[in-house]
């Protein structure tokens, strides 16, 4: 029976994660139809894949595990892509967990003959570093993060949405390209939430914060057009004075980073960091 849903998780070496990921998916509440899961285990060296393959797998899913030999997140989209089934395709990080509603309210939003998008409401996870605890704080209440559907870690669109464009480009910033190949108003966000994680530490939060930064960089630059989908409010000196009042520890964790992320030392080259 042909799935209503196709799941694709890329895993680079997500051993720690995948289970997880995995039993929450399956945790989901019914659905209108049946649902695949393609678990894209790219260049691992760990046992991710057969992690994957020994979660107990419930009725009305069924699965796939490819193992690519090459590292890359794109590519094993790409991958996935040529493989899913199903009319709405859900693309998920292999370290974000779902609540049991999400699934099922991507599938009621998103009408399979109309090109949309969609994504959950997302939650910061609680970190391990007291830096982290305060800069997740104060930036899940930043406009990007309450307003519209962001989608950084899941976010889900109609094969016809897809059919917008060919094989993902090779870029750095995967979930801003998508969210953008589509208008404001073909852009829903569903209430039920998923968790996200940050990473832990100042270091890695300066070098995480600059790979997202020069993301949206290279799609101004590659794909201009698209800038013209970007609705993202503007916080405005009067919105970060009450956000400053609210939180005044959390905004100091946050113009810490942002202002050291702007100093020559963390401008490098490397396109990838993910420092968890």
């Amino acid at each position: 029976m042909t799935p209503m849903i196709s799941v694709l998780i890329p895993a680079h070496n997500e051993a720690a994660y995948i289970r997880p990921c995995l039993e929450a998916l399956f945790a989901s509440d019914p659905l209108p139809g049946p649902a695949e899961v393609l678990v894209l285990a790219n260049g691992c060296t760990d046992d991710t894949a057969e992690i994957a393959r020994s979660v107990t797998l419930p009725q009305g899913w069924s699965r796939k595990v490819i193992d690519l030999p090459q590292g890359g997140k794109l590519a094993a989209l790409n991958a996935g892509d040529a493989r899913a089934k199903g009319a709405v395709l859900v693309y998920l990080d292999a370290d974000v967990t779902v609540t049991p509603p999400l699934l099922a309210q991507l599938a009621g939003a998103l009408t399979p003959e109309r090109p949309l998008y969609a994504s959950g409401s997302p939650r910061v996870a609680r970190a391990r570093s007291c830096l982290t605890r305060a800069y997740g704080q104060f930036w899940s209440r930043l406009p990007f993060v309450t307003d519209g559907a962001p989608g950084f870690g899941l976010f889900a669109m109609t094969r016809t949405g897809r059919e917008r464009w060919q094989d993902w480009p090779d870029i750095i910033s995967d979930d801003t390209f998508a969210r953008l190949s589509f208008a404001p108003a073909e852009r829903i966000r569903v209430p039920a939430r998923y968790d996200w994680p940050m990473v832990e530490g100042f270091a890695n939060l300066v070098r995480v914060r600059r790979r997202q930064n020069v993301g949206v960089e290279e799609i101004a630059k590659r794909f201009p057009h698209l800038l013209e989908n970007d609705d993202k409010r503007s916080l405005g000196a009067s919105g970060l004075m009450r956000l400053f009042l609210r939180d005044p520890l959390g905004f100091a964790a946050y113009a810490l980073v942002s202002l050291t992320v702007k100093t020559p030392l963390f401008r490098t080259k490397t396109r990838w960091a993910r420092g968890r």
